[in-house]
């Protein structure tokens, strides 16, 4: 072992992307093992590497963690993005879980039918412009700050950045009416580790196309 942390996983974003973008953020490099079979999974499943069963999974500090949600938690409090006492770490929590309920939307969206893709895309663009996006250029306009909590860089502005480019990369125009939100994303791209990140040639996954599609019906089969 190199004592870098090990992503376990299919080779695109799913539920592992924003774990790959939280320890971009921090500055941790990382490897990482592409699942490609039904059975390289089922191996993990037999070998007690998957509590639930399930992926992604982590092996850091010596543990092999599971769940997103615990992933993100350990990493961001391990790095000094968890905010700086209680209060803090419950705003980054709400609104973690707000940027991540349309998240949910984005990363379900390449296993729609092909007769319901509009439909779906429509979804998510009246989700993030309605009722998402307006609570964080709300927030950024109250307080005058460049991050969401704190004034300082926190898994909250990792998330949001990494939401506001998923949906732009459907809908390009999304952000017009959000001039905070644009301000936010320039501020954040040009962070040193994320402006590094989104270089190419970075861990960072591109957009799911049909083979990753596959690929997960693939390995998940039941």
């Amino acid at each position: 072992m190199s004592g870098k942390p090990r992503l376990t996983y299919l080779n695109g974003r799913g539920r592992m992307e924003p774990i790959r973008w939280l320890l971009a953020a921090a500055g941790v490099e990382f490897e990482e093992v592409f699942l490609q079979t039904k059975e390289q999974y089922d191996k993990l499943i037999k070998d007690g590497l998957l509590l639930f069963q399930q992926v992604p999974l982590v092996e850091i500090d010596g543990m092999k963690m599971v769940q997103t949600r615990a992933i993100l938690s350990y990493i961001a409090g391990k790095y000094n993005l968890y905010g700086k006492d209680l209060k803090e770490r419950a705003l980054i929590d709400m609104y973690v879980e707000g940027i991540s309920d349309l998240m949910q939307m984005i990363l379900m969206f390449p296993f729609s039918p092909p007769e319901a893709k509009e439909k779906n895309l429509d979804s998510i663009k009246d989700r993030a412009t309605n009722r998402y996006f307006p609570v964080f250029e709300k927030v950024l306009k109250q307080h005058g700050q460049d991050f969401l909590v704190g004034n300082k860089f926190s898994w909250a502005d990792v998330q949001l950045i990494e939401a506001i480019l998923a949906v732009e990369e459907k809908i390009p125009a999304v952000l017009s009416g959000f001039p905070q939100l644009q301000a936010f994303k320039t501020k954040i791209s040009n962070i040193p580790t994320i402006k590094k990140f989104l270089q190419p040639g970075s861990p960072r996954k591109p957009p799911p196309d049909d083979h990753y599609v596959e690929t997960v019906l693939k390995v998940f089969k039941k």
